[in-house]
Parts: structure tokens; sequence; C-alpha cells
């Protein structure tokens, strides 16, 4: 710290760390960087920002993630590992209840050849994990006794006890919580510049400079701008999803699926909708109706529950679906995340990435094929 002191003007407040972005992955890394007893600062935008975070399905998901990466699927399965972990701890520490379950989740298919297609893949992720991760595949009469409400025209579906599902809402409240009952500091305050002076890196809002050792991109679609100001590209791009919520029901769906969530409170979500909009935000009829359509497909019964509200947000992607985890080479000490699976990797980004930025080292050597530099060729 004696460098980063002499380095910082006196009315420049300094921290070890600061995180950009204060969504599922910002605040993630965020609190297990005061976790292991850094002096972090986060810095979130206003209301008007894209926030992914907050129109998430809330899905602890291994079950078909990495089928055609392994080092993917191995780390995700590495994050469900620690997840029971890692609710008890916000929830001891914050008394936020997260709604964590993990009893394992269903993937519907509608005919013949997803169930088979299904199958395929499911048997892949088990080659390729060694025997570690597990399946069944489970045809109507099976899935009856388990779902007795589901519908004649699902054909089957494969289950994975890996799966699980949380309140995306609590936990990204109990991050924060729990950063600040840390001694972290959050500004909501969108960063303006970035700079990266001798061993050290100047973060600067409209009206404050900040003086840090490590800065931390976590800042969704706004990295594109801001990662090539310390040596970093990370190339992403918007995808819209959209959500329907019903009313309150008589809990009847214990199990998280990739279509249909049941809350704790006994409404649902209902999602699972990828459209190429650009960044629009707003809501589609017509992909709002083959949500619902799908829906009571699965689940005749919803036939006659009423949707009470819609919403739409923006998932940021890379081209071939994976993370972004990198380390600048130019400029040590700055990192840059992007994922679409804030919820199902916040354990490891809680307690594996931030563990490792904490020591100041470069990024596991397990999470190198992750590098935007795979974008190059």
């Amino acid at each position: 710290m004696q460098l980063l002191t002499l380095l910082t003007p006196k009315n420049m407040s300094n921290f070890d760390s600061v995180v950009v972005g204060g969504g599922l992955i910002g605040a993630s890394i965020a609190y297990g960087l005061a976790r292991s007893g850094q002096r972090v600062a986060m810095f979130d935008e206003v209301d008007n920002a894209i926030r992914a975070a907050r129109g998430n399905f809330g899905l602890i998901w291994v079950q078909g993630k990495g089928a055609n990466n392994p080092y993917y699927a191995t780390w995700t399965r590495q994050s469900a590992k620690q997840w029971p972990d890692f609710s008890r701890e916000l929830k001891e520490l914050t008394g936020i209840d997260l709604a964590f379950e993990q009893n394992g989740g269903f993937d519907f298919c509608l005919n013949e050849v997803e169930f088979a297609d299904r199958q395929i893949i499911m048997e892949k992720m088990t080659v390729d994990s060694d025997d570690e991760f597990s399946y069944e595949m489970l045809n109507n009469s099976q899935l009856k006794q388990v779902l007795p409400n589901i519908g004649p025209a699902v054909i089957g579906a494969s289950f994975s006890k890996w799966d699980g599902h949380v309140n995306p809402l609590y936990l990204l409240k109990a991050l924060h919580k729990a950063f600040k009952q840390l001694g972290g500091k959050l500004y909501i305050n969108p960063i303006t510049d970035l700079q990266h002076q001798g061993k050290a890196f100047q973060v600067s809002t409209a009206t404050t400079n900040y003086a840090c050792e490590k800065v931390i991109l976590a800042a969704g679609f706004s990295n594109k701008t801001l990662a090539p100001k310390v040596g970093l590209n990370v190339p992403v791009y918007p995808q819209r999803g959209e959500i329907l919520v019903t009313e309150k029901v008589k809990p009847f769906l214990h199990h998280p699926t990739g279509y249909v969530r049941q809350t704790q409170d006994g409404g649902l979500l209902l999602g699972d909708s990828h459209e190429d909009v650009g960044f629009d935000e707003g809501t589609n009829i017509n992909e709002i109706q083959q949500i619902a359509k799908r829906a009571i497909t699965i689940f005749p019964y919803l036939d006659s529950v009423k949707i009470i509200r819609a919403w739409s947000s923006l998932r940021i992607l890379t081209r071939d679906g994976l993370p972004i985890y990198d380390h600048s080479e130019s400029c040590p000490g700055a990192y840059a995340l992007s994922s679409h699976s804030g919820v199902t990797l916040a354990a490891v980004h809680a307690l594996d990435v931030a563990s490792c930025i904490a020591k100041g080292d470069s990024l596991s050597p397990s999470l190198t094929c992750f590098s935007a530099k795979r974008f190059d060729v």
C-alpha cells in the first residue's frame, strides 16, 4: 500500500481493489474480495442502466452447459458444488433467505427428436466428466410420478440432481448487504474514465477520482468500452429474453425447469426466449404468446392461471456463448469478467476468482481457455 499512497493525491480516495459493475458478477467478486480482507469499492450505475441481474430466471443450471466445452462444464459443476455452503454463508451473514434449493431440475422434450438429441448431449457430458456428472432420461409416464401435472404432449425430460434455483433479486440484495457489512464501499455513480498509472489505476466518475492497485471490470456491456483502456478486449453482444409472471397458485412444481419455475411465494416464472433485437428492452406479443403456449403444453393446468406481468432483459453474450475471464498483460492488476451465467457461477466468482484476484495472481490456468484472445483467431 505504500506505493499506492505515494501515488494518491490528498483529494483522492484509495482502495486495494475497485470493482466496476454492481450486478451479479461484480457483486460476487466485490463480496469475495471484501471477504478476503481487501479494501474494496464497487461502482454501480443508476436505475436507468441495463441490468441483466434484475431480469434473471434464477436457475443454478448444470445440465447441458458445456456440452461442447468440457472446461466450461467442469467450471459450472464446481460452482454448483459450492452453492450450498455459499448460500448458507450469505444467509448467516445477512439474514436474507435466498430461497435456494438444489434438488435437481428437468429439461423437457416435446418430440422424439428432441428426446434423442437431449440424451446424446447428456451422455457426452457424462463421458467428458469421467462419470462425475449424472443424469436420467424419463419418459412421460415416469415424469408423471414426480410431476403429476405434466401434459401428454411432453415426450419426456432429462433430469439432473446437480440443478437448483434461487431468487436472483434476493441473491443480489444479499451480496450487496454482505459486501457493505464487510467494510466494502458501494458508490452509485457511473465510471467515466479509467487510466493505468505506473503500478496503480485511477478510476474516475463525473465528480471524483479514486486510486487502486487492482481494477476488476464486471460492467456488462460497458466492459466493451472500458476494457481497451487497460489493454483488454471484451466482445459481447445483447440477446433479449422475456419472462412472464403469473398470479400465485398452490405449490405444485418443486423442481426448477428450463421453461417454468415456481417461486417461494407461489408465483410462476415462464420464459426461455432468445431474440436478436439489439438493445431493445421492449416486449413482443408474439414471443409472449409462444412462451405461454409452450408452458400450457407442458403443464395444461396453467391454461386457467392468470398472467400478471411480463418484462424483458438483455443477456450479455459472446459469440460462442462462453464466459470471458482475462487479466491484462500490459496493465497488470486489471481484470475483465463477463458471463451470462451470473447466478450459476456466483459461488465460484465469490469464492475462487475473487480469492485469486485478492492475492494479486493471474487467473487460474484452468480459465485461460476463456480469454477473449480465442476470438483473435
